[in-house]
């Protein structure tokens, strides 16, 4: 190569360098709907959505379990005991059913509402 040729080749690689990068392209157009979703994605909000929603009636379902069946036999114990205790709790299994059925279709709500979101791409 002639020093000439390596001359040229010098300066269209300082052109280059010294010559500024094209702009970017303009971001494509999104709309309002593409805008939740990637927000949903991002912030993995609906997965706390289901555990809060599911934290919230499983604690209701385990406190109705205490309420129906453990506070009546502690208190029967406690009064057999001797102890000072509060009146004696009713047992009420009808009441904690009714919060497991409470919790299963809430449940069963939560799943259907989950595949529906993640058919339309939101997870």
């Amino acid at each position: 190569m002639s020093k000439e040729d390596q001359m040229l080749e010098e300066l269209k690689r300082i052109r280059e360098a010294i010559e500024p990068a094209p702009p970017p392209p303009p971001p494509e157009k999104r709309g309002l709907w593409q805008e939740f979703k990637d927000f949903l994605k991002e912030y993995k909000v609906m997965g706390l959505a289901v555990a809060f929603i599911m934290a919230l009636y499983l604690g209701r379902l385990v406190s109705q379990l205490v309420a129906s069946f453990i506070t009546p036999i502690l208190s029967v114990l406690f009064v057999s005991i001797g102890w000072e205790a509060p009146p004696i709790a009713t047992f009420t299994p009808t009441l904690f059913i009714q919060e497991l059925i409470t919790f299963l279709v809430v449940a069963f709500v939560i799943f259907i509402l989950v595949k529906i979101t993640s058919r339309l791409g939101i997870e």
